[in-house]
């Protein structure tokens, strides 16, 4: 499927860093724009009105910089915002977001129609995460622009299915701009998610394992010690199945296989929703969520190299699939395979 027109263009690479929670600052946002890929925060990484307003304003002149120093557009970035009945600011973070024209909006726990409509009316996209079709059915109603298929492995709160499942459920009945998030830290991770049918990779952890990254360094550090066998899906930090770092889980004092409430210290509320309570900031700076990607991550660099890599990756898996596709046994309907007819 085609990028929006808003993307085309612009991109260096198929890829948006996703919005985490505590993690993602505008720095972060500033670097990957600066680097040729979609950056994006969380509202509720400020507390305020006040405060969005304040990163928004940094990003958006940290982008007209960046456009007047290359002469051309720079990428368009999001903002995430949680739309649940549990935040009470909602309508107060959609203003500001408003105001400032935030060329992407990621929506998460709710796809209402009012707000796709507002962000439409000032020319701006609307993305919104699903872990299933019946999620991506609602969201499709509502008038989003673009799914992000939240498959099995991604970090923080997590789906359950495969990717091959999910990407080819949501194909069936929508031909819009299509993510997958999950379990995906190179070049040839994104190439192969586009293979699939998604026309861009949603990666977090990855660029938890950076230096813009506001994330502490113990945890960064936690993962490139980590691998797969490191990662524990459990409910008993949110009310909600989520990818932690086994070794935080451990150091908080939390067995996930003790059962599946959360734990009283942490607020068995926060199953309601990821609202910014102080009890689910304590949760989530003091118990860290990674993917199952850990395993191919082994340091922190800064982001600009970190999309180079990942650039030369993504080519490099693009033209060894065209290999595959040369090798293959020529059909009398087809013709010698190339690398035009496997586009």
């Amino acid at each position: 499927m085609p990028l929006p027109p808003s993307f085309e263009g612009r991109l260096r690479l198929p890829v948006i860093a996703a919005p985490m929670f505590l993690a993602s600052g505008p720095e972060m946002v500033l670097a990957c724009c600066r680097a040729g890929i979609v950056g994006s925060f969380p509202a509720k990484n400020r507390r305020t009105r006040e405060g969005l307003d304040e990163w928004l304003t940094v990003i958006g002149e940290g982008l007209a910089a960046i456009e007047a120093g290359t002469g051309r557009p720079a990428p368009p970035f999001g903002v995430n915002l949680i739309v649940h009945r549990s935040n009470d600011v909602l309508q107060e973070e959609l203003e500001v977001i408003t105001r400032h024209r935030v060329p992407l909006v990621i929506t998460s726990l709710g796809a209402v129609p009012e707000l796709v409509g507002a962000v439409h009316d000032y020319g701006g996209l609307v993305f919104h995460d699903v872990i299933n079709l019946r999620h991506a059915a609602k969201a499709i109603e509502a008038g989003v622009d673009g799914l992000i298929a939240v498959a099995a492995g991604a970090g923080g709160h997590t789906g359950k299915a495969s990717p091959f499942a999910l990407v080819n459920e949501i194909r069936e009945v929508f031909d819009g701009a299509l993510m997958l998030s999950g379990a995906m830290s190179t070049g040839g991770d994104v190439a192969a998610a586009q293979v699939m049918g998604a026309d861009l990779a949603y990666l977090g952890t990855r660029f938890i394992g950076t230096a813009e990254c506001r994330s502490p360094e113990d945890y960064k550090t936690m993962i490139l010690d980590s691998r797969v066998k490191d990662i524990v899906e459990t409910d008993r930090v949110s009310g909600v199945n989520a990818n932690f770092l086994a070794a935080s889980l451990a150091e908080a004092g939390i067995a996930p296989d003790e059962g599946t409430a959360p734990p009283a210290e942490i607020n068995n509320e926060l199953s309601e929703a990821l609202t910014a309570s102080a009890n689910e900031r304590t949760a989530w700076r003091d118990i860290w969520s990674a993917g199952h990607g850990v395993g191919s991550i082994t340091d922190i660099p800064r982001i600009a190299d970190l999309v180079d890599r990942l650039e030369a990756e993504y080519h490099a898996a693009l033209a060894a699939q065209q290999d595959r596709v040369r090798a293959l046994v020529p059909t009398p309907e087809r013709g010698p395979a190339t690398g035009g007819d496997s586009q």
